[in-house]
């Protein structure tokens, strides 16, 4: 059984979890010491194992054996819902492949949370964990995303970050998506629980100034669709471009001119070709005259 936890306000915690957590055979969590305290606050007493990324697969085994034998085990995060940024995916797919039942208890999640709060559009959204701590490896995972939206992504993005690394990772957002809408949402659920809006410069900029303490979870909105007049113009750019220009020529050309992507420059140059050989010839295309016998 899979079981959100409080992400701060113990309030939060549903009375189907708290019977979950009760009756347990054996609660996995992340951190004993953590779900100890939440168990203590519940007036709950549980016999919990530790169940971590650096573990769970050496241990994956002898839970499944204890779920054969029909024991009713229980899987915690440190806070929300297990799986999402957290360990026990594995588990959950090597309990599946065996066909041992696999059910949820929903509730508390700090990314939905941050999302529905953030004033940006809540669907769709990519959740994509915590960027990566190196701040090379974080730019290349920006750029990348960046270049899914050039191909088409339209989404707000979701990330985790740890305070002490929020403002970099603000300047590198900015630095990659620009005068883009976000929002920080810090201590959610929490006595302090404070959301910032505001574009991803002015942002990093605050954050940089006043360092942020507490779990924080970063919204960025989706890019700006292009209006259609743009794309007429686009359109028009490159059939002019493609009577005298290569493909190739003709993209560079109006990209660098328009300033659009050059990956949607390129898909529309394509569609524009596709269409020009579905046309059919002006008139109709003539069938041939029958040869006249010798």
């Amino acid at each position: 059984m899979l079981v959100s936890t409080p992400i701060g306000n113990l309030g939060d915690i549903s009375e189907r979890a708290r019977a979950v957590l009760a009756a347990a055979d054996l609660v996995l969590c992340e951190d004993t010491r953590r779900t100890r305290r939440l168990c203590a606050a519940l007036g709950i007493r549980a016999r919990l194992a530790s169940l971590h990324e650096h573990n769970e697969a050496a241990r994956i085994p002898a839970i499944l054996e204890r779920l054969r034998q029909g024991r009713l085990l229980a899987l915690v995060s440190d806070a929300g819902t297990p799986l999402i940024s957290d360990p026990g995916y594995r588990l959950v797919r090597a309990a599946l492949a065996e066909g041992l039942g696999v059910h949820a208890v929903p509730g508390p999640n700090a990314a939905l949370t941050a999302l529905v709060l953030s004033g940006l559009p809540p669907s769709p959204f990519l959740f994509l964990g915590f960027p990566p701590p190196q701040q090379g490896q974080r730019l290349r995972h920006f750029r990348a995303v960046r270049k899914a939206e050039e191909a088409g992504l339209s989404a707000s993005l979701i990330w985790h970050e740890a305070p002490h690394r929020l403002a970099e990772t603000l300047q590198d957002l900015a630095a990659t998506f620009g005068e883009r809408e976000a929002a920080v949402a810090r201590e959610l659920t929490k006595r302090f629980e404070d959301v910032r809006r505001e574009k991803l410069p002015a942002l990093a900029a605050y954050y940089a100034a006043y360092p942020a303490r507490g779990e924080i979870t970063i919204v960025v909105g989706p890019a700006a669709e292009a209006r259609p007049s743009e794309l007429e113009t686009v359109d028009e750019t490159l059939e002019e471009a493609l009577k005298t220009q290569s493909l190739r020529d003709a993209v560079a050309l109006v990209a660098a001119g328009t300033g659009r992507p050059r990956s949607e420059v390129y898909a529309r140059a394509l569609a524009i070709k596709g269409a020009r050989k579905d046309v059919a010839p002006a008139g109709g295309a003539k069938s041939p005259e029958p040869k006249k016998p010798l």
